[in-house]
């Protein structure tokens, strides 16, 4: 991850104030000075590179990644949370002053305390109490204050009674993420990975492969390709435990596992509000310990070190790919990194924990370096 810095200073104290608090002109300037100061942090960015893994030439066939983990703070949420704090000044939810809230202890929580940083407003990240003191570092280093909370299913109520308490705003990104994406614009991830494969392809990926975790990035890429004229199929990988993939085989919404994914960033209990079943062409459900696998192969022959939702990525691409040599097939595939492996270095990318856990990746990196060698793909 960058070293973080902001390049501008951040917001203060306005001087558009009465007596009584600010007044509407003065809202109206802050929020105005806010949502230029988010523009200008996009703007500030450089474009996130697309990496091409090496599949077999004589295959014809190209896997591309997008790595989100070069964007400031390093992970896919950062794109995501800068639209939701933007939505947030837009509709006078987040003003001068306002405590942002939020219920996670991962990328989300630190992108918000960064974006949160840049505007000058306070935030709190609700997380479980057993959350390991290197992730509240994430969140503290852009200066977010981290709320400790048990039993970890309540941390979502906790936040919101929090945010109550404080006056303040709480972000509720599971929920929000459903509407603040504009799926038809080019700017969106889903569409800036279609655009960047079409720049190196000479035209779209005949796949796209992502997961779901707020179910954000699968449902404006599907709406993306589909109202573009794109024939790229869309494909969802999706963890142990998670509800995504079980409610789409049986069509239930309501489908619910009762039990959190392992494989951190993607894979929910329970259906989000922004997922969007018709937009998805094909559902892989991956074993976790796959997405270890994957993950540490991507590292070992590449040198791009990722968390484990890109293994999760990079497993159901090459089975996407298996079934396109299985069909004679040629083409592109077009996938994410995620977000770097600085998070994960003491949890999945370490033997004593992943056997902790009783994950074990060997018999599934002996299905992926048989796959690349002779093309033939056998799952445990």
């Amino acid at each position: 991850m960058r070293a973080w810095t902001v390049p501008w200073p951040v917001m203060t104290g306005g001087t558009m104030n009465d007596p009584d608090g600010p007044t509407h002109a003065g809202a109206r300037l802050w929020a105005q000075q806010a949502l230029a100061r988010l523009r200008a942090e996009a703007a500030a960015e450089t474009p996130v590179p697309l990496r091409r893994y090496p599949l077999p030439a004589s295959w014809g066939i190209s896997l591309y990644f997008q790595d989100e983990s070069q964007r400031p703070t390093g992970s896919l949420k950062h794109r995501l949370v800068r639209r939701l704090i933007e939505d947030a000044v837009a509709r006078g939810d987040i003003g001068e002053g306002t405590t942002v809230v939020e219920a996670t202890a991962g990328n989300t929580a630190v992108a918000t305390a960064y974006f949160a940083a840049v505007l000058g407003l306070p935030f709190v990240a609700v997380v479980p109490g057993k959350t390991p003191p290197a992730k509240r570092e994430r969140i503290e280093r852009y200066g977010g204050r981290c709320h400790l909370f048990d039993p970890p299913v309540a941390i979502y109520d906790e936040a919101a009674r929090l945010a109550a308490e404080l006056g303040g705003h709480y972000l509720d990104h599971l929920t929000s993420a459903a509407h603040v994406e504009d799926w038809r614009s080019f700017e969106s991830v889903g569409a800036a990975l279609t655009a960047q494969v079409i720049t190196h392809e000479g035209g779209p990926p005949v796949w796209a492969v992502v997961g779901a975790g707020t179910g954000t990035t699968s449902a404006t890429l599907g709406r993306h390709l589909r109202y573009h004229g794109y024939p790229t199929q869309l494909a969802v990988v999706d963890p142990e435990n998670s509800a995504y993939w079980p409610s789409w085989v049986t069509g239930y919404p309501g489908y619910g596992t009762g039990m959190p994914s392992r494989i951190e960033g993607i894979g929910r209990p329970r259906v989000e509000p922004a997922f969007l079943p018709a937009v998805v062409d094909l559902m892989i459900p991956v074993p976790d310990a796959a997405s270890l696998a994957a993950m540490r192969h991507l590292a070992a022959t590449t040198g791009w070190s990722a968390g484990p939702s890109t293994g999760t990525n990079l497993w159901g691409a090459l089975r996407i790919a298996h079934g396109m040599r299985q069909r004679g097939e040629t083409g592109s595939i077009a996938t994410l990194i995620c977000d770097g492996a600085a998070a994960y270095r003491s949890t999945y990318y370490d033997d004593a924990w992943t056997e902790g856990k009783k994950l074990d990746p060997k018999p599934y990196t002996e299905v992926i370096d048989r796959f690349l060698t002779h093309g033939e793909w056998t799952e445990p």
